[in-house]
C-alpha cells in the first residue's frame, strides 16, 4: 500500500486515506507523508457524507471485503469514479489451499470453482472496474479458470528500488552471520502453520545436525499457544515482533518459510533477498516472485529435504554466495518500480479517458452490481437502522 501511495504522490495526486481499522502504535503516520486520513464507519451512510464531500476521480477499495462494503455506496455517491479493487491476493486461493493441506490431500481448480469464497472474490472483481493483482500466477488463474477479462485487471508486483553495488557492500558476510530467521504475523494461518511444521518436524532433524544453530522466529500477536512452542534449551525462540525486521533478518544466515499453503507475493522472502539472507521455502512460498530466475536458496515441499536443503545452504559458502546474488537478480529484474509504476499510472489514465465504453463492455460486471449490490446495500441499510 505504502508503494501504491509513493507512487499516486509522484504523480502529484491529492491521497486521502481512509480505514475503519482502530488506530494502533504500529500503524504508519501518513500525515508524515502529507497524506489525509479519515476514519469511517461500516453499515453507516456517514461514509456516504464524507465520499460525496470529498468526490474523489479515483477510488481504490483494499481486499474485496472493503468493496462489499462501500463500492456501492462510492458508485451512488461518485458514479463517475474509477473504482480499482487492491486484491493484496487472492483469498479464495489461500482457503482452498489451506483447506487441501488440513484434509491432507492436494488442491486442484476444482476446489476453487467450488469455493463460496471464490464467488464473492470473483464478483468483487468484476464490479469493479480494474483489478491490481500482485502475481502471476494468480492473472492466470483469473484469467484461464475464472475466464475473466483481462481488461479487467492489472499485473501490479511489489514496486522496489533496485539493489545497488553500495548497498550490497554494507551486507554481513557469510563468516559475520549466524543462526536461521522466519518472520510473520502469527495471526496469519500460513504463517502460524508454518511455524507448526518448523517445530515438530522440521526444526528437530537441522538442530541435530547443527548442533548450536538457533532459530528465531518474529512476528506480531504472538498469542499463549504460539508462546508455549518457545524452547532455549533446543534452539527455538519465539521472539514477538521484530522491532526492524530487515535488521533482522539481515544478520541471520538463513531465512526458513516453509508455507504448505497461502497466496500473493511473500514480502518476508521479498525482504530477505533485500538484505542478501538466502531461504529455503516451498513452491508455495516462492510463488511469483522468480519467474523463470534462479531461486534465492532452495525449494522443497517435503519436511526431510527441507531440512537438508537449511543444512546445506547454513554450511555451504559457495551455495550460500549464489544464491544471494539470485536474490538481488530477482529483485532487480522482477520488481523494478521503473517499469510497473508507469504502467499502472497509463492504465488508470486510459480507463479514466473511457470509462463509459470500459463499463459497458463489462455486462457480467454491470449485471452483479445491480443484483448484488443492491442485495449488499438493502442489508447495509436495515443493519445501519437495527444499530441505529
Amino acid at each position: 500500500m505504502m508503494e501504491l501511495i509513493s507512487l499516486f504522490q509522484s504523480q502529484g495526486w491529492k491521497i486521502t486515506f481512509a480505514s475503519a481499522s482502530a488506530e494502533t502504535e504500529y500503524m504508519v503516520d501518513l500525515s508524515d507523508h502529507g497524506i489525509d486520513t479519515q476514519n469511517i464507519a461500516i453499515n453507516s451512510s456517514s461514509f456516504d457524507d464524507f465520499v460525496a464531500d470529498v468526490q474523489p476521480s479515483t477510488v481504490i477499495f483494499d481486499r474485496f471485503v472493503t468493496e462489499e462494503q462501500f463500492g456501492w455506496r462510492v458508485a451512488e455517491q461518485c458514479p463517475d469514479a474509477l473504482r480499482i479493487l487492491d486484491t493484496e491476493d487472492l483469498h479464495c486461493l489461500r482457503k482452498a489451499r489451506r483447506e487441501a493441506v488440513d484434509e491432507g490431500r492436494l488442491f486442484s481448480e476444482s476446489d476453487l470453482l467450488s469455493s463460496k469464497l471464490a464467488e464473492r472474490e470473483i464478483a468483487s472483481i468484476l464490479r469493479c472496474d480494474l483489478s491490481l493483482i500482485i502475481s502471476e500466477t494468480e492473472i492466470d488463474l483469473l484469467r484461464d479458470v475464472f475466464g475473466i477479462d483481462s481488461e479487467l485487471f492489472q499485473y501490479v508486483p511489489f514496486l522496489l528500488d533496485p539493489i545497488g553495488e553500495a548497498e550490497i557492500q554494507e551486507w554481513r558476510s557469510f563468516e559475520s552471520r549466524e543462526h536461521f530467521v522466519t518472520i510473520g504475523n502469527f495471526r496469519h494461518a500460513p504463517n502460524w502453520d508454518s511455524v507448526c511444521y518448523l517445530k515438530e518436524e522440521i526444526w528437530p532433524q537441522v538442530r541435530n545436525s547443527l548442533g548450536r544453530a538457533e532459530l528465531h522466529i518474529y512476528g506480531a500477536y504472538v498469542s499463549a499457544e504460539a508462546q508455549k512452542l518457545h524452547s532455549p534449551q533446543n534452539g527455538f525462540y519465539i521472539e514477538g515482533r521484530a522491532g526492524d525486521a530487515k535488521k533482522v533478518i539481515g544478520r541471520a544466515k538463513v531465512c526458513l518459510a516453509p508455507l504448505r499453503f497461502g497466496a500473493g507475493l511473500k514480502g518476508k522472502l521479498v525482504e530477505a533477498m533485500q538484505c542478501g539472507t538466502p531461504t529455503v521455502t516451498t513452491p508455495v512460498g516462492a510463488e511469483g516472485l522468480a519467474g523463470d530466475l534462479p531461486w534465492c536458496g532452495a525449494l522443497a515441499d517435503d519436511a526431510d529435504d527441507i531440512a537438508r536443503a537449511a543444512i546445506e545452504l547454513y554450511t555451504n559458502k559457495s551455495a550460500w554466495e549464489r544464491a544471494q546474488q539470485n536474490g538481488v537478480g530477482i529483485i532487480n529484474k522482477r520488481f523494478n518500480k521503473e517499469k510497473f509504476g508507469p504502467a499502472l499510472i497509463e492504465q488508470i489514465a486510459y480507463l479514466r479517458d473511457n470509462l463509459a465504453q470500459h463499463r459497458l463492455k463489462n455486462f457480467t460486471g454491470r449485471m452483479l452490481r445491480h443484483h448484488s449490490m443492491a442485495s449488499t446495500k438493502y442489508m447495509g441499510r436495515w443493519i445501519e437502522a437495527k444499530n441505529g
